[in-house]
């Protein structure tokens, strides 16, 4: 994908360079300084980052060329890098391949490339272009970081650039053939049919709509993530894995202990884990492959963006990760303990530095079990629960077949869904 980035633009022409400061050495290059940082051991970084280096390393070599000392890259240099990112389209490889770079600036510097990146990606690239720069600065090699403090102003709020689903949205999303009834969980999902296939195109949205899961966390679930915990069947978030060298967390406060909600044992989430593991495969959906990032969440995503248009529930600012924000909400309205819900969503503390973080292993399965509980959302799941959750022994009080859901899911799952553990 490097390769392919770079030969999009052609020869790179070699800019005229600045005379270094009097008494002061050449040095290493940018690109050295690049590999050296890249190669450091004593960081990690998943496959989609260092993709987003290498697109960095494109834009630097456009601009000051591939020899460009260390020493010469000065503050002046790093704002008209900003100030180049600011107008560059996204995919800028793929919409003007074979172009040379200082061509496509040209056209991005005129208004003629149409959609421009968004802030947050440039501050992105100007963080990743710091911590190049704080590494050299830190190793001895420059005095000063000169991109220190640069960054844009990013007009749109945080919470604003994506919305919770709504209740119609999240009608429209579980009433679609892959939850009602589908020819297959492949190309004919959303055609109405008989079958009603549970794998990963089944189970993931709810999965991330009772436990708050990113859409990763549950590409990546292995058999071994569902754990009885004083009685309390629990989803382990982690990064250990019993196959591969280790999945991967957003952050550190991703990991954690997640109580399976009883709309999902009602469903049948327990069962279905129980069954991959008896057949002894190494993950929940095994049928999912790793994009080209590594990540199992990439393919899914594409596929997530043309479900939800099928399903007549797209809308500008909502995508898969809306289920979160839909979770955390819900949390509120359950009028859930701040705490516990950070710990539940595996959102940090705003507070870091808060020594009581350090202290304790955290809440037990029974607080979290009895807080994430309370969650309900307006939508009706009777249609799952018919079509394969847990059914009541023979002679036993209860129907677990209805789960009218019209005034929160949590109450009703609660009255008429009491957990069937297996072993």
């Amino acid at each position: 994908m490097v390769g392919e980035i770079q030969r999009s633009f052609g020869d790179v022409p070699e800019p005229v360079r600045p005379h270094a400061p009097a008494g002061r050495s050449i040095g290493l290059t940018l690109e050295q300084a690049f590999d050296r940082f890249l190669a450091d051991p004593a960081r990690t970084r998943s496959v989609k980052t260092e993709s987003h280096y290498a697109n960095l390393r494109v834009v630097t070599r456009g601009l000051w060329g591939q020899d460009r000392p260390l020493a010469l890259v000065g503050r002046d240099d790093c704002r008209r890098l900003l100030d180049v990112l600011r107008v560059l389209p996204p995919n800028v490889a793929k919409r003007h391949r074979g172009k040379p770079f200082a061509r496509v600036v040209e056209l991005a510097e005129s208004g003629r490339t149409g959609q421009v990146i968004n802030p947050a990606t440039v501050n992105g690239y100007l963080s990743k272009l710091r911590a190049v720069l704080n590494y050299a600065q830190n190793e001895g090699w420059i005095d000063r970081n000169p991109a220190r403090g640069l960054r844009v102003v990013d007009p749109v709020r945080a919470r604003d650039k994506r919305k919770p689903f709504s209740s119609d949205q999240l009608r429209l999303i579980f009433d679609a053939p892959i939850f009602r009834g589908c020819q297959d969980d492949g190309d004919g999902y959303a055609v109405p049919g008989p079958a009603r296939p549970r794998r990963a195109r089944f189970w993931i949205p709810l999965l991330a709509l009772f436990a708050g899961l990113r859409m990763n966390e549950a590409c990546q679930l292995e058999p071994d993530d569902v754990v009885l915990i004083d009685g309390i069947w629990c989803l382990s978030i982690s990064t250990a894995s019993a196959t591969a060298p280790s999945k991967k967390l957003k952050t550190d406060a991703s990991e954690r202990l997640i109580p399976i909600h009883p709309a999902l044992e009602a469903i049948g989430f327990v069962d279905f884990a129980a069954d991959i593991r008896a057949a002894r495969r190494a993950r929940l959906f095994g049928e999912l492959n790793a994009g080209s990032s590594g990540y199992l969440s990439d393919p899914y995503s594409k596929w997530f963006r043309r479900f939800l248009a099928k399903a007549g529930a797209a809308e500008p600012k909502t995508c898969f990760h809306s289920f979160r924000h839909s979770f955390r909400d819900a949390l509120r309205d359950a009028g859930v303990r701040h705490d516990v819900g950070l710990a539940l969503g595996g959102w940090a503390s705003a507070d870091a530095s808060d020594p009581e973080a350090a202290y304790g292993r955290g809440f037990s399965a029974t607080v979290l079990h009895e807080a994430i509980s309370r969650i309900s959302y307006p939508v009706c799941l009777d249609h799952l629960i018919s079509e394969g959750g847990p059914r009541p022994a023979a002679g036993e009080a209860g129907d677990r077949s209805s789960l009218d859901t019209s005034a929160g899911i949590g109450p009703i799952v609660n009255q008429l869904c009491e957990p069937v553990l297996r072993g």
